[in-house]
């Protein structure tokens, strides 16, 4: 897949594209939804479809201190866009130019002269341009004066609820990753590279894979059960630790997880531990006896809920 940012030239191949717009964070249902109807209208009439997303999330650039909330990576990103049909992935960066865009400019000037966009699908709440002045109505009118064809699709509901990246956000933090994961229809995953750490683990028999949550949202800190992709496409069953570790001193936010029945080195490689179970919250325990007692006990549970 390529990979594009709004501010570099758009390749001839891929002018005239079907674009979906969005934020497309969590890539969820409703998201699919959005990327699928472009890419069926791509399809149609034989054009390459793009989809946008925007780095940083807008909400980060207008409220620097709100706690961490992403559900995906660029990267990841870009191989759910791929696997959903996509031939490139744009990526808006947003900053202080792209936030005094006025809505006319972002439609007639960004998507049209410089993209060369054909057609746009985005969600039916989609909003756009310099203090959200655009909105799906202005964003097909200023379309048909450019020659850009656009739609938008309505919020996928289930229940009477709008699946939406917040409710996952909300099963995350409330440790419920079965639910995050029927709304995005796969696991909630973090992806990152595996660095050194104090050895604790590996020296009473758990030796955990650590890796830093960047950027990524804090899901409920505690014990969960988790598969691991390797770089070579291994699948591991396993147990991980996900908080600041409070029996030792000075605590320390990573995500620690033990692969069973595996001893190979994987420092300094990328992996991605996906997240299935909810076992118990964080705990601290008087000694190192406590701490390897619960923590057999943990694995059996991540085993049995593993295995199911």
């Amino acid at each position: 897949m390529i990979r594009l940012t709004s501010l570099d030239p758009v390749p001839e191949t891929l002018r005239g594209a079907v674009l979906a717009l969005g934020n497309f964070d969590g890539v969820h249902l409703g998201h699919q939804a959005v990327i699928g109807k472009a890419v069926e209208l791509g399809r149609q009439q034989a054009r390459p479809v793009i989809v946008a997303t925007f780095d940083p999330h807008p909400v980060r650039f207008f409220k620097p201190d709100v706690k961490a909330f992403r559900l995906t990576t660029l990267d990841q990103r870009e191989s759910l866009f791929e696997a959903l049909g996509a031939d490139a992935m744009m990526v808006f960066e947003f900053g202080a130019k792209l936030a005094g865009t006025t809505a006319d400019e972002f439609v007639t000037g960004l998507l049209g002269r410089d993209l060369g966009i054909s057609a746009v699908i985005t969600g039916s709440d989609f909003t756009f341009g310099k203090g959200k002045q655009g909105d799906v109505a202005l964003l097909k009118s200023l379309g048909r004066e450019v020659g850009i064809e656009a739609h938008d699709v309505a919020p996928i509901e289930e229940g009477g609820e709008v699946i939406s990246s917040s409710r996952i956000r909300d099963a995350l933090w409330s440790g419920d990753p079965q639910e995050a994961a029927r709304l995005l229809t796969r696991p909630f995953a973090i992806r990152g590279m595996v660095q050194h750490g104090d050895k604790v683990g590996r020296s009473i028999g758990y030796p955990t894979a650590n890796i830093d949550l960047g950027t990524y949202i804090r899901p409920k800190y505690g014990i969960y059960a988790v598969t691991g992709l390797l770089p070579d496409g291994r699948v591991l069953n396993g147990a991980a630790n996900l908080g600041i570790r409070p029996t030792f001193d000075p605590p320390k936010e990573l995500l620690e997880p033990y692969f069973f029945d595996f001893s190979e080195d994987l420092y300094g490689q990328e992996i991605e531990v996906a997240f299935h179970h909810f076992i118990r919250p964080e705990a601290k325990f008087d000694g190192l006896d406590a701490l390897v007692a619960q923590m057999e006990k943990d694995c059996d549970e991540a085993r049995r809920l593993l295995g199911a």
